[in-house]
């Protein structure tokens, strides 16, 4: 079954739930919540990607998210720790506090995040693009493809990006990042931040059906029962 990575964002201002979680003590609960409620994966963040989001230094990042990374794993919370950066400084630093994954959604960072997980084992989400990048270095296998929904893109450029999933799944493993994005509004009708579960479990769905071996997601255990509600019928079982 298409598994499921929760968001954990340790930011002051991410488009929808932005502060939330600010405080560690917050997030490393969050993230054994959702790890209960079945995702095999908790993504942390420390700075927003939202459109028109300042950027922070690697430093400040790091402030942000060592505690929660260092806190999830003396917490002893069954799933994968993943670092969401695009500072190789960060990531490297989170793969030594216990994380096993790297989410960059930048490709320019990805040569020096594919030596940090070269050397270190680490899985890698990276931009689709790269893939040609992944295939050289003999790491597509240890890596996941996201098509990079949202990122500065139309909605047609969206829809099309979600069209491309069967044959990224092709090509290699997949991660499918849109919950509460633009396109779920604007697909949904739903215009609210936060208010668009049903759109956002749609699109999960959708994605796992297409190929998707993981999808990334605020609202874990709708999405989790959606799977697996999906998975028995696909199968018959």
């Amino acid at each position: 079954m298409c598994e499921v990575m929760g968001i954990v964002n340790v930011t002051p201002d991410s488009f929808s739930d932005g502060g939330k979680y600010f405080k560690p003590e917050e997030a490393v609960r969050r993230a054994a919540n959702i790890a209960a409620e079945g995702a095999a994966i908790v993504d942390v963040g420390g700075e927003s990607t939202r459109p028109g989001a300042e950027p922070i230094d690697w430093d400040e990042e790091w402030a942000r998210v060592e505690p929660v990374i260092r806190g999830i794993s003396r917490a002893d919370v069954a799933c994968t720790i993943s670092v969401d950066t695009y500072h190789p400084e960060t990531a490297e630093r989170a793969v030594a506090a216990g994380a096993g994954m790297i989410n960059c959604v930048y490709a320019e960072s990805i040569p020096e995040m594919l030596k940090i997980c070269t050397r270190t084992g680490a899985e890698l989400v990276s931009p689709a693009e790269c893939a040609g990048l992944l295939r050289a270095a003999g790491r597509l296998d240890r890596a996941y493809l996201d098509p990079m929904i949202g990122f500065g893109t139309t909605r047609e450029e969206d829809l099309n990006l979600l069209r491309s999933i069967p044959a990224l799944a092709a090509e290699g493993r997949v991660l499918v990042g849109a919950s509460r994005k633009r396109i779920v509004q604007r697909l949904s009708g739903v215009k609210t931040v936060g208010k668009n579960l049903g759109g956002s479990i749609a699109v999960a769905v959708w994605a796992a059906l297409n190929g998707a071996s993981v999808v990334r997601v605020h609202d874990v255990k709708e999405t989790v029962a959606a799977l697996k509600t999906s998975e028995f019928l696909k199968r018959g079982k």
